[in-house]
């Protein structure tokens, strides 16, 4: 009985390797004229600008325009620009902040990031809020212990400690192109 047992455990064994040695589907498609292997990829080539306003919560800048919205709009954040134009702004690595961290919505600030052309939303690079005095600060979150710059409000990644909220006074990079008004 037990070698029944083992033979089939094997047979198991050895079709499960079989089966992770074979190529995925996923796997890139090789040109054999070329030998070159060509992968599919979305190049981001929307240029960096910046963008100017105060993040706010969709569903009340909504209301402000007389429009109401459901529910599923209390977390959404947007950048209301200058101009008055609501930009959704992507949860992502840098944006996320927003959602998180409400000490930086309802307040002026500057944002380097990029637009692709399908779609609407902003996708962030750089925070920069002004303070009273209205001078530009960059932003980040700090760890006095580890000496770490983060860019979400979360513990330490290094020492899981509170981290705390940091501006500096620091200019815009070169690269940055100011956003075209329509």
């Amino acid at each position: 009985m037990w070698s029944r047992w083992i033979v089939g455990l094997l047979v198991a064994l050895l079709a499960l390797a079989w089966c992770l040695a074979q190529e995925p589907a996923s796997s890139p498609i090789v040109d054999k004229t070329t030998s070159k292997t060509s992968v599919a990829k979305v190049k981001d080539d929307a240029p960096k600008e910046l963008f100017s306003g105060k993040v706010v919560i969709l569903q009340e800048a909504m209301k402000r325009r007389g429009v109401k919205v459901a529910d599923e709009f209390k977390a959404q954040v947007v950048l209301e620009t200058d101009d008055g134009e609501l930009v959704p702004i992507v949860p992502d690595w840098r944006g996320r902040v927003f959602y998180q961290d409400e000490r930086l919505r309802d307040r002026r600030v500057d944002l380097v990031g990029s637009r692709q052309k399908a779609a609407p939303y902003l996708q962030v690079q750089m925070v920069f809020a002004f303070d009273e005095k209205g001078i530009r600060q960059y932003m980040d979150y700090w760890c006095d212990i580890c000496s770490i710059a983060m860019y979400e409000l979360k513990p330490c990644d290094c020492c899981q400690e509170e981290i705390r909220l940091r501006f500096q006074p620091q200019g815009l990079p070169a690269f940055v192109k100011k956003k075209v008004s329509k």
